[in-house]
């Protein structure tokens, strides 16, 4: 689930507003890829995926989901919801209004175990909306698109192992995962992960315009610098060390790295930048009081 209910028997104004121009932005339709993903290594009517139009093109080659208009078609196990967070409670709000689509849903949804990947709602705010608490809320970040992603993830208690298992099956066609014991931590996955791939391409161009500025190609120094990035990373995955140790492995006193280093400790890089991560945690939890509404 992306937050939103089935849209099954959904009446046109309410799936006016899910396919309306203008309705959703590229980041929602980055989403399409990303369910595409996660359905892929499932078995049949394991996973149904109720959205708008432009999940259906994305899940056209899958065959192991199917973007369906009716969920009476079957009983899913899992129930994936993609929507954009701006649209999710105005269409869980229309479909409680209009009891017969949704009475005649809940028969082959009520025992679904729903996973919301939708940035700023809350699992309370879910449950409310659907009627059921087994829910599990996921923050995935775009490396998922690559199998390189990061994802955390928050169990409500309805939820038990077995459902908790399924969605690490569904997840790990992704990349890692990591479980959070409080909702309340998936803000700080959130300015962690969630929005860190930002932060990475930041840094890949600054350091591409530096290195433009100091003689290289665009091509030279943009290789060089996501060479540097990927490999760091992988040291760092691999290493037993904290990263403060492998940074002072290559950081001689005198040297290069040193002097680098330095300017930007003494520019308070890392202290702005923890800041930065703060104010992206704060960000997330105000997303939360506004769209939990």
């Amino acid at each position: 689930v992306g937050g939103a209910p089935a849209d099954a028997g959904l009446r046109g104004d309410v799936q006016d507003h899910v396919d309306a121009p203008g309705a959703l932005d590229r980041r929602a339709r980055g989403l399409g890829s990303l369910v595409a993903r996660l359905c892929s290594n499932h078995s049949p009517a394991t996973v149904v995926v109720a959205g708008s139009a432009f999940i259906d093109d994305r899940l056209a080659s899958v065959p192991f989901a199917r973007a369906v208009r009716s969920e009476a078609q079957c009983d899913p196990e899992l129930r994936l919801i993609p929507t954009h967070r701006e649209v999710v409670r105005d269409i869980a709000r229309a479909v409680t209004i209009h009891v017969d689509a949704a009475s005649a849903a809940a028969p082959h949804t009520a025992q679904a175990l729903h996973l919301s990947v939708a940035a700023g709602i809350t699992t309370d705010s879910i449950a409310q909306w659907l009627g059921t608490g087994r829910i599990v809320r996921a923050m995935p970040n775009t490396p998922a698109l690559v199998g390189k992603g990061m994802t955390g993830l928050f169990a409500r208690p309805e939820v038990d192992a077995g459902g908790q298992a399924l969605i690490e099956r569904v997840i790990g066609t992704t990349g890692q995962l990591v479980w959070v014991d409080a909702e309340a931590k998936l803000d700080a996955v959130t300015a962690l992960s969630g929005s860190g791939p930002a932060y990475v391409f930041l840094f890949l161009e600054a350091m591409t315009q530096a290195g433009v500025d100091m003689g290289l190609t665009a091509e030279q120094a943009y290789q060089l610098a996501v060479a540097t990035f990927q490999g760091a990373s992988e040291l760092a995955a691999r290493s037993d060390e904290p990263a403060s140790v492998l940074r002072e492995r290559v950081t001689s006193k005198g040297g290069t790295t040193y002097a680098a280093i330095t300017h930007m400790q003494q520019a308070g890089l890392p202290q702005t930048f923890i800041a930065a991560l703060r104010k992206a945690e704060a960000r997330a939890q105000e997303l939360a009081q506004e769209f939990g509404r």
